[in-house]
């Protein structure tokens, strides 16, 4: 019989099935094994797995051992971050969905007032965006993945705004997950809020050029961090925190950034949390010269990109928030069926609930059926990710979002543009 518990219940003679635990935190190069060595669950409690399925067939149960458990020592961490909680959901990823709408129309009115306040040269008052932080920030804590997710089904029209709710919901979430405070986390979101407000001093007709930039051009759009933080500087903002972050978004750890080319510790954390998810959200979004990348190739590439872009833990820790494969993503199955990704499981990143949708061996749609892959007696599992640019399958997002939250996006059937070869401009 396999029974998932905390790996704080784990005691020696305890046969591992499985670690449910992101694939950056595994502690072992095998995941089913019997402990034996006391060495082997002094690493298990140090590292950031938190729970694990037993197979007592094959090993001691719980109520078959009652000596105490080995205390796990205390990492060292920077002093804002500590060891992250477990979010498990509070309602239903579809309940959420639905409650999402006033959100994100109550955020792009507050962005885009924002926004117009700043091209006119009036003050900026950040101040007063504090309520719609704390909206998203509720989103997130009753459902980490519903508005995280559905915010980047946003449009080219909507790009410039929308992606500051979006960077807003993804560094709540990332805070919460490196075990930020709430204070903490209320200046996170606040800072991916505001942290591309140098876009409004920018011309629109480069802003929303369709085609690629000039020299001249994209040295002006580099300027945007210098005129964000100068704009906060001129409308009183006082907080070192928000304009740090407005400063240093597009800094990165090997020192190629921009606009102080800064390395390593030299950058603060909030401005590496936010270099993360300003980047995930803009490769996954469709934008006036390139289309969206798939939320699992676009985690892929962010992996091939993290040393020297992005620093480790933060980033390691962004994976474990969204999931290997992001909800939204295309996937092929271990039986030959293509799924989309539609929920995450906190307690096993690399296990989501799937939606099956098409069969690869007869080459037709099939009935939708929605999977747990987390469940012990599941027959299926996730062999890779697959790029839409080649299947060009139009409803993804309907699949896995609902046509009631496309609506809600003001998309269409299918929610997205067929994705196209194009490239992006990691500085831009």
């Amino acid at each position: 019989m396999r029974k998932k518990i905390a790996v704080e219940q784990l005691r020696l003679g305890m046969h591992v099935h499985r670690f449910s635990g992101s694939w950056t935190d595994h502690p072992f190069w095998r995941n089913t094994f019997t402990l034996r060595d006391p060495k082997e669950l002094t690493t298990v409690l140090a590292s950031r797995v938190t729970h694990c399925w037993i197979d007592t067939a094959k090993g001691i149960d719980i109520d078959e051992w009652s000596m105490p458990a080995i205390e796990a020592p205390q990492a060292a961490t920077e002093p804002t971050v500590q060891a992250p909680p477990v979010w498990v959901p509070r309602i239903s990823m579809h309940d959420e969905l639905r409650r999402t709408a006033a959100v994100l129309q109550q955020s792009k009115k507050a962005v885009v007032e924002m926004f117009g306040q700043a091209r006119l040269g009036l003050a900026v008052n950040a101040a007063s965006c504090a309520p719609l932080v704390d909206s998203i920030a509720a989103s997130v804590e009753r459902h980490g993945g519903a508005l995280v997710s559905l915010v980047r089904l946003k449009s080219r029209d909507d790009y410039t705004y929308m992606h500051s709710v979006a960077v807003c919901a993804l560094m709540v979430a990332l805070a919460r997950q490196l075990g930020m405070d709430e204070a903490e986390t209320r200046t996170a979101g606040m800072a991916g809020l505001l942290h591309d407000l140098g876009k409004a001093a920018m011309p629109l007709e480069v802003l929303n050029k369709p085609g690629k930039l000039t020299e001249a051009e994209f040295h002006l759009i580099q300027s945007h961090p210098v005129r964000g933080h100068e704009l906060l500087v001129q409308s009183g903002e006082t907080s070192e925190a928000l304009l740090d972050v407005c400063l240093h978004h597009h800094e990165k750890t090997d020192g190629s950034g921009y606009p102080h080319r800064l390395t390593g510790d030299q950058i603060s954390l909030l401005a590496r949390m936010s270099a993360v998810c300003d980047v995930y959200d803009a490769i996954t979004s469709n934008r006036p010269y390139k289309a969206a990348w798939d939320p699992a190739e676009a985690v892929g590439k962010m992996t091939g990109w993290r040393r020297g872009h992005f620093d480790e833990t933060v980033f390691k820790a962004f994976v474990k928030t969204l999931g290997i494969y992001p909800n939204g993503s295309l996937v092929r199955m271990r039986s030959g069926r293509l799924a989309v990704v539609s929920e995450q499981d906190p307690l096993s990143p690399i296990a989501p609930t799937v939606k099956v949708f098409f069969s690869t061996r007869s080459q037709m749609h099939i009935a939708p059926e929605v999977i747990d892959l987390s469940r012990p007696d599941c027959g299926d599992g996730i062999v890779g990710r697959e790029s839409n640019r080649e299947w060009k399958f139009t409803h993804l997002d309907e699949l896995w979002a609902g046509a009631e939250a496309l609506r809600v996006m003001g998309q269409g059937r299918s929610g997205r543009d067929t994705p196209q070869n194009v490239t992006w401009a990691a500085s831009a």
